[in-house]
């Protein structure tokens, strides 16, 4: 009885320290910093269903405050957020205010045509992401800065947390694999949100022709980067929850393999499995679900492992974990059959896969690029604008 009420009192003190950190506060809260920026300008938002302004979405907040949005710009999975992984998504009009909605995921080049830059003023960019560099919201980010920069337009970004913001991990992308899933010279897990993201890719001269934007930055209030942020919204139909959120730097790379991530299941990155696995007594069969129609494995019978018991701490501590990954690839015994092409461009480096198939453990792979996240982690810091 003893040891329970001191569990209970254990308890009482940690929700007490959580209740008393002050609540964080994201840049669209803060219209006192960036709506005299909006008076009698064209305005053109980037955003999805994560944009949202506690119970009202940033476009219906700024419509019924009168100020004059022209166009709304949409990520991957569209501005519903409910499309697949890599699905092209054609433009339409929002239902609620009659603004045309431009979608940047229709399967040309990302950038905004000539004709839809010359249509704002002001672009203003508040949209969720969870801090990897192939998790593609940043990228169009970036392709409309550029083409802001070309057109003069301003840019403000509305600040976000990143819910991976307390760590740095993975192998900086040799750009020549450059690729629509992994567009700047960053590593996986860059630790920073857009804003700080935006001020970098400013500073470093990322942009075409190494030209700037007119670039301002709306930051939290009450955020740091240890600041274990949960998120109200699901950033993606893919990432459900928080677990998926902590588990998507180490798992992504099933998609480059014959192995399924969870896609078509009620726990999309938190499970791995495959018709042909051995040893486990966990199985799970994909279904043509929304936001994943056609998943790999489909109707298929998966053995494999279950991580959703997992606590947030040890997937922390692992931070990009490459042992799940070693241990299909020992398991299903596929040699060159395993990886697909597609494993460099979301990895980044040439050196994984022949590190993987040599027999090298996750430790000794993870240290080839502990040179590179001290390097960027030095090179980052002048645009931080958040507490490491």
């Amino acid at each position: 009885m003893k040891k329970f009420s001191l569990f209970l009192v254990a308890i009482v003190y940690v929700l007490a320290m959580y209740a008393a950190e002050p609540r964080v506060v994201v840049g669209a809260e803060r219209t006192d910093l960036y709506y005299p920026a909006l008076e009698g300008q064209r305005v053109a938002v980037f955003s999805n269903h994560t944009g949202r302004v506690g119970d009202r979405h940033l476009v219906d907040m700024l419509v019924d405050d009168g100020v004059n949005v022209v166009t709304i710009f949409s990520p991957e999975h569209g501005f519903r957020g409910d499309a697949d992984a890599g699905e092209h998504v054609s433009g339409s009009v929002d239902a609620k205010t009659g603004i045309r909605i431009r979608s940047l995921y229709d399967g040309r080049s990302g950038r905004p045509s000539d004709e839809a830059m010359r249509t704002f003023d002001v672009l203003l960019v508040d949209i969720q992401d969870v801090g990897l560099r192939y998790y593609t919201y940043y990228i169009s980010m970036v392709k409309l800065m550029d083409a802001c920069a070309e057109f003069g337009r301003r840019v403000i970004v509305l600040d976000r947390p990143n819910p991976n913001g307390h760590y740095v991990d993975g192998p900086i992308l040799d750009m020549k694999y450059k690729s629509g899933v992994g567009w700047l010279p960053i590593p996986v897990v860059h630790g920073l949100t857009l804003g700080e993201l935006a001020r970098m890719v400013n500073g470093e001269h990322w942009l075409t022709a190494g030209r700037e934007c007119d670039l301002t930055v709306v930051p939290c209030l009450h955020y740091t980067h240890q600041t274990h942020y949960v998120l109200s919204v699901a950033p993606s139909p893919n990432l459900p929850n928080m677990q998926a959120v902590y588990l998507y730097p180490s798992l992504c790379y099933f998609e480059a393999t014959p192995v399924s991530l969870g896609r078509g299941t009620d726990w999309p990155f938190q499970v791995y499995g495959h018709p042909d696995m051995k040893g486990g007594d966990f199985s799970f069969t994909p279904r043509s679900v929304k936001g994943a129609k056609n998943p790999p494995l489909r109707d298929q019978l998966c053995y494999g492992r279950d991580l959703r018991g997992l606590s947030p701490e040890v997937i922390w501590t692992r931070g990009l974990d490459l042992e799940y990954l070693i241990d299909a690839y020992r398991n299903l015994g596929m040699g060159d059959r395993f990886f697909t092409s597609f494993f460099e461009k979301l990895i980044g480096v040439d050196y994984v896969r022949p590190m993987i198939e040599a027999g090298k453990s996750a430790d000794e792979i993870k240290a080839m690029w502990r040179d590179d996240v001290a390097r960027f982690k030095e090179l980052r810091r002048p645009y931080l604008l958040y507490e490491e």
